[in-house]
């Protein structure tokens, strides 16, 4: 059977805008083309991949009355925002795109292009000629079209393939019934007015209960007892109030399946399209790694004898050795110690280089060195291998590192490039210690703009240098084909690795003025850059892991598990799976006469896939008087423990070095948007501390023989900035005066006495204070005290009164973010907030939060950084160090706390020395305190 791919354009269009929200543009016509880069990768991959017989595209055409849903409720779509500057053009070029490719692009006047999709679908879907349409979209209002016959919907962005009876095992509906689904929940975006309260999961369960819409009106609308109704109490009202606009809101929500349109099946053929006179409108735009694809896919000769393999633009993991790369700039191989001298020659007379290292992990303390490259002027790169296929010409390592040692350790010489922190890592086990690192492309991203989607090097030479990069999955392959770089013949290796260099290079020349116009140039010279230095020595020193302590924890656990398997097949109805939620929901909410027969719990929450059984769900069952059973607070205790055991002792044993014995993570300093630090490989920060036997896995985190560890964290740090930022002398004299700040800010609230307040007013105190720059409401504080929301709203009314200063410095947090788009924390360091004055209330609201927190939580994590850098050049063998305390190490950095290891006779000079620093990065309006102690183990820190 053949398939024909039906597209609505300008829902991918906008789709293809916001997917890549970075500016782009032409290098020849200036145009934007952000847009148009997306769509056009869109559609490759669609030919690509899905190969479709047939392929076409509907557009909207209005007129100048706009559709036939605005003549039946002129409010339709009247709420939209106008398009986003740069779009309308880059619409333009898509459809002129288009009709150069000869793809057929269909349209009525005063239609959509879901009515005309929805046209096709039904003509072809019930024909004779036996096709398929595949429907390429998430749209949820084209899934009325899959009850025409042969029709599938396809998400191409995913892969997620939707048909009709996806949509009953989702929804409980059938396609049929989606459009009286749509008409009770109704759509913001387009107007169309629904019921209020109303979503997808209440309108596909009345659907679902009553079969229509037109049976669910006419129970509203009965006339009989309160006590017969099925659908009662606000839902009925609501129902019954919008009972004439539901048929307008039908009519906007049903797909119109006679637009009047002229389709000849064969204009869709794709082998009708003319995919070579795409090529010079990719070289027209700057979108050069499509040229490669856009030749593959016309049968370019050259391109037919590479192999084809999905998952890379062009090819994939080559069988045999292919042709090179095309080069786009002057890179070469170094191969011979004359090319080499004269290399080392040219980088020590340039003002600055880039540098990039090749090799077989990503784990940088698990990775062998395959070559390194450099760049010294655009267009430049050379590629030094060091490993190679066999029968490649290539210098042995230890002949490469004697020559380029003296220039690389040289620090008086300036190096950039991208996630450097990971280069400097892959030499120091190589013998090489990398100085001078000036600029790192990756930071200097993160410093400009946090919010990026993405800091990597392919990402930000799109964005800013619109240049697409060789994919490394061209050259190793993806996922069980992958293979490792040292295995890639140097034809290929060689244009990839000085890619990396002189695009580094290139981000270098064009970021470098950038910081310096935005006033970033201190923050990133003076704080960020260092912190590179800094996290190196945290991941090079590892922490030292017991894997015995690991094995007995686990061991005790899984001991604990099989008693709660017990336990849970004692009291369960009949046996289950306590792994699955589908036999968890059986076991809980179905009644004695269903099959299998359950516990009849009455269910609180419903999801697509039936009754949740989440965390949330669990507890509240645990603590209601009425549910006898034990098994909820069961499985709670299982879940936890089962997670303990596979997330983190097992994940932790795996993750420990073979020759140091430690765990060495990595420090991320690019990824949360506030400033913080994050880890991973593994994520140190998530090892659960709440609870006492969550807390016991720090036990493995051990201090060598004859040393000791030193763990110090900060104590209510963000509430201590708050009171520095806010000004709030309320605050700030409770934190001077030394006192618990939690009772302090619950009698000031209560109008009473420190020593009468109550442990309630104390829990409610400080459920605000933590949750006040996060904008706690009164919902959840009630939830969390579990008192009532009026009473809730009370204490946070209080609250603000009380600590007015508190109050205004929130609102200027906002206002800031209104006026520039983004806001600054202590050190000023931006993060941008980019929907702060967006129409739709939840998301302004959500943008404005976000201002908030940012100030307070960037700035705690400026605090820091600073005490991270400070103890760094005081103690690390690559700083200053210091003469009385020798052989100090930092080795972890979570949330608010450091861990250090010393000798045994240092433990106390080091806790001092550390609380010192610590309490003195930076002088505020308050007292910084920081907490520490002594201990064999990370368990004996807390």
């Amino acid at each position: 059977m053949k398939t024909l791919y039906l597209l609505d354009g300008f829902a991918h269009f906008f789709r293809a805008y916001h997917a890549i929200r970075t500016p782009m543009t032409s290098p020849v016509t200036k145009e934007p083309t952000n847009a148009t880069f997306g769509f056009v990768g869109m559609l490759l991959k669609l030919l690509r991949e899905a190969k479709p017989d047939y392929l076409a595209v509907a557009i909207d055409v209005g007129g100048d009355r706009g559709t036939f849903r605005s003549e039946v409720y002129p409010e339709y779509k009247a709420n939209r925002d106008e398009p986003p500057e740069g779009f309308k053009p880059q619409v333009e070029r898509c459809l002129s795109l288009l009709e150069t490719l000869n793809v057929p692009v269909i349209g009525a006047e005063g239609f959509e292009a879901d009515d005309v999709i929805a046209t096709l679908a039904q003509q072809l879907g019930i024909g004779e000629d036996e096709i398929l349409v595949r429907i390429i979209s998430k749209d949820k209002d084209l899934e009325q079209c899959l009850a025409h016959g042969r029709v599938e919907m396809l998400d191409i962005y995913n892969d997620d393939l939707i048909t009709e009876s996806s949509v009953m095992e989702a929804k409980g509906i059938t396609p049929a019934q989606v459009i009286d689904v749509q008409a009770l929940t109704g759509d913001s975006t387009d107007n169309v007015p629904g019921v209020p309260g109303v979503g997808i999961k209440t309108a596909s369960a009345l659907i679902n209960e009553f079969g229509s819409l037109d049976a669910v009106l006419a129970e509203v609308l009965a006339d009989k007892p309160k006590k017969d109704w099925a659908i009662k109490g606000k839902r009925r009202e609501n129902i019954a109030a919008s009972v004439e606009l539901l048929p307008i809101s039908k009519e906007l929500v049903t797909l119109r399946t006679d637009t009047p349109v002229a389709f000849d099946l064969e204009s869709a053929n794709v082998d009708r399209l003319e995919i070579a006179a795409l090529e010079p409108l990719m070289r027209e735009l700057g979108f050069n790694r499509y040229r490669d694809e856009v030749l593959a896919l016309a049968g370019d000769d050259a391109a037919k004898d590479e192999p084809q393999e999905s998952g890379g633009f062009v090819g994939g993991l080559f069988e045999q050795v292919p042709e090179a790369h095309e080069i786009d700039g002057d890179y070469e191989a170094v191969t011979t110690k004359t090319a080499l001298k004269e290399l080392v020659k040219k980088l020590k007379s340039c003002e600055i280089f880039a540098i990039d290292t090749e090799t077989t992990s990503t784990q940088p303390m698990r990775a062998q060195l395959c070559g390194i490259s450099v760049s010294w002027e655009t267009g430049m790169g050379r590629y030094i291998p060091v490993r190679a296929p066999e029968g490649e010409k290539h210098l042995d390592a230890d002949t490469v590192l004697d020559a380029l040692r003296p220039v690389l350790e040289d620090p008086s010489r300036p190096k950039c490039g991208h996630n450097l922190k990971y280069d400097l890592l892959v030499l120091r086990r190589a013998g090489v210690e990398l100085r001078g690192i000036a600029f790192d492309s990756m930071i200097a991203s993160y410093v400009i703009d946090a919010s990026r989607s993405s800091h990597g090097m392919n990402h930000l030479a799109l964005a800013l240098l619109n240049r697409a990069c060789i994919p490394i999955s061209d050259l190793i392959g993806t996922g069980k084909k992958q293979r490792t770089f040292d295995t890639v013949p140097l034809g290929h290796a060689t244009p990839y690795a000085c890619e990396d260099a002189d695009v580094s290079l290139q981000l270098y020349e064009r970021m470098h003025p950038e910081l310096r116009a935005m006033k970033l140039d201190g923050l990133f010279s003076d704080i960020e850059m260092p912190l590179l230095d800094a996290l190196a020595e945290l991941e090079w020193n590892g922490v030292l892991v017991d894997p015995d302590e690991l094995d007995r924890q686990k061991d005790r656990l899984s001991a604990r598990i099989e008693e709660l398997r017990g336990e849970i097949d004692e009291h369960a109805p009949h046996p289950f799976n306590p792994d699955s939620p589908k036999q968890l929901q059986a076991a809980l909410f179905n009644k004695e006469t269903h099959e299998p027969p359950g516990l009849g719990i009455k269910p609180i929450k419903k999801t697509k896939t039936g009754y949740s059984t989440d965390s949330e769900v669990l507890e509240k069952l645990s603590e209601d008087p009425g549910v006898e059973s034990p098994i909820p607070g069961l499985i709670l205790e299982y879940r936890m423990l089962t997670k303990l055991v596979g997330t983190y002792l097992e994940a932790l044993k795996e993750a420990i070095h073979p020759e140091t014995a430690r765990i060495h993570a990595s420090f991320n300093q690019t990824v949360a948007a506030t400033g913080r630090l994050s880890s991973s490989d593994p994520n140190l920060q998530n090892i659960p501390i709440r609870t006492e036997i969550g807390r016991e896995v720090r036990r493995a985190f051990v201090a060598p023989a004859g040393r000791t560890l030193v763990t110090a964290d900060y104590s209510q740090i963000e509430l201590r900035l708050l009171a520095h930022l806010s000004r709030d002398p309320a605050l700030i004299e409770a934190f001077q005066r030394g006192e618990d700040i939690h009772r302090a800010v619950a009698a000031e609230v209560h109008g009473i006495q420190a020593e009468d307040v109550t442990s309630a007013q104390r829990s409610g105190a400080k459920m605000v204070n933590f949750g006040i720059v996060y904008g706690i409401t009164a919902f959840g504080l009630a939830r969390r005290l579990g008192v009532s929301q009026t009473e809730a709203g009370e204490i946070i009314d209080a609250y603000k009164k009380r600590f007015a200063g508190i109050t205004t410095f929130l609102e200027e947090c906002v206002a800031f973010a209104k006026r520039y788009g983004y806001v600054e924390t202590i050190l000023k360091r931006r993060r941008p907030i980019n929907e702060i004055e967006s129409r739709q209330p939840q998301r302004r609201s959500l943008a404005e939060r976000m201002a908030i927190n940012s100030v307070v939580q960037g700035s705690a994590a400026d605090l820091i950084k600073v005490a991270m850098l400070d103890l760094h050049k005081r103690l690390s063998p690559h700083g200053s160090g210091n003469p009385e305390i020798a052989r100090v190490r930092m080795l972890l950095q979570v949330h608010d706390e450091l861990v250090f290891e010393c000798d045994e006779s240092d433990g106390e000079r080091v806790r001092d020395l550390v609380v010192e620093r610590m309490e003195s990065a930076m002088t505020l309006d308050v007292p910084i305190v920081a907490d520490a102690s002594i201990s064999r183990d990370w368990f004996g820190g807390k």
